[in-house]
């Protein structure tokens, strides 16, 4: 399997190269290490996208995948992201675990009209050093990129009684390799832009294959949620970890079997082979202008059959979710509140005082 380079500043790699495998330094195809060096679709993909899949690695080496909304300026060095005070598994996975993904597979709302696909395999920084900074650059910022939210934001003198979701922590995301399907055919081999960041990760290409991890075993889980994702998506985005640690995460066809208890998968990307082991399987729908959200994750294992490729599901998640206009928003927003409230309020206490 081999795919192929492009970039000013790329030269030709070996046959035997593998996006899979860690590899000795010099067999990489290294170009300047900024997103500036990418081409102009795919920083407009990282500008324009209203979200993309943010693939994190839990303690458990668990891949776990969540819709996003990325923050970029065309040639920033990276790709950022953010989180709620009182929902930190995202930084806090990304902080333990720096390698992480960034998939752009939905383009609704992001006038893109070409379906370019790109993957992004990058090294993460948790900024959550200065919160109300952190919480004055997202209310602006989300109110740039998102103006059909505008109106669900409460009064600014109820604003405070919702902090657990205006503080935020940042997740600062630098790419090192970046693959392009720029026509959104995965069954053609992606275009690698590999923009491996010395810097960042000093001798990585020297260190051996990650630990995965033991498989989780037991029953497969089935609940409603699952029948439902059957029945409304054809689509969903599948996450596994590579050899090097890195998640690897690609949109398939799905087919959900409640007989077997299994979500099979239509096909194998060729340039992003799947591997059996844990991973996770995400479905979101947003409105074009963002004014509701709803998501949902089926974390698992990939196994291998006669038929091709399989996710045995053995935990269902619900994500954080934006329901349809303000006042399903703002019940949704009281009624999970609370829990979110505690968590922030124990995540400042912990906090070293200035």
């Amino acid at each position: 399997m081999r795919a192929r380079t492009a970039g000013s500043s790329s030269r030709t790699i070996s046959p035997d190269f593998d996006p899979l495998r860690p590899e000795r330094g010099a067999d990489r195809a290294i170009i300047q290490a900024v997103t500036g060096s990418l081409p102009p679709e795919v920083q407009q993909a990282f500008d324009q996208f209203i979200t993309c899949e943010l693939t994190t690695v839990g303690a458990r080496k668990q891949p776990i995948t969540w819709p996003v909304t990325p923050y970029y300026e065309p040639g920033a060095p990276t790709i950022d992201l953010t989180t709620g005070l009182g929902y930190p598994k995202k930084a806090d996975d990304a902080r333990r675990h720096p390698s992480v993904s960034l998939l752009f597979s939905d383009p609704t709302g992001s006038r893109i009209e070409s379906a370019i696909r790109v993957l992004v395999q990058g090294t993460a920084e948790v900024d959550d050093r200065n919160l109300a900074d952190n919480r004055e650059r997202y209310f602006r910022e989300s109110w740039e990129k998102l103006p059909g939210t505008r109106k669900l934001h409460p009064p600014k003198a109820l604003r405070g009684a919702f902090n657990w979701y205006y503080t935020r922590i940042y997740i600062h995301v630098r790419p090192e390799r970046v693959f392009v399907w720029p026509n959104g055919d995965i069954s053609a081999e992606p275009i690698l832009h590999d923009a491996h960041l010395e810097e960042v990760r000093s001798g990585h290409v020297e260190e051996p294959p990650e630990d995965h991890g033991p498989a989780i075993g037991g029953e497969a889980v089935w609940d409603e949620r699952i029948d439902e994702l059957g029945r409304e998506h054809e689509t969903a985005v599948v996450s596994w970890l590579a050899p090097d640690g890195f998640p690897l995460s690609m949109r398939v066809t799905i087919e959900v079997q409640p007989g077997s208890r299994s979500i099979e998968l239509g096909g194998e990307p060729p340039g992003l082979p799947l591997l059996e082991g844990r991973a996770c399987l995400t479905v979101h729908r947003h409105a074009p202008d963002f004014s509701w959200q709803r998501n949902v994750q089926v974390r698992g294992e990939l196994a291998r059959g006669e038929d091709g490729w399989r996710l045995l599901p053995r935990r269902v998640v619900g994500g954080f979710e934006l329901p349809e206009g303000r006042l399903g928003r703002s019940r949704d927003f009281l009624k999970k509140g609370f829990g979110f409230y505690r968590t922030a309020r124990k995540r400042l206490k912990a906090r070293p005082s200035s």
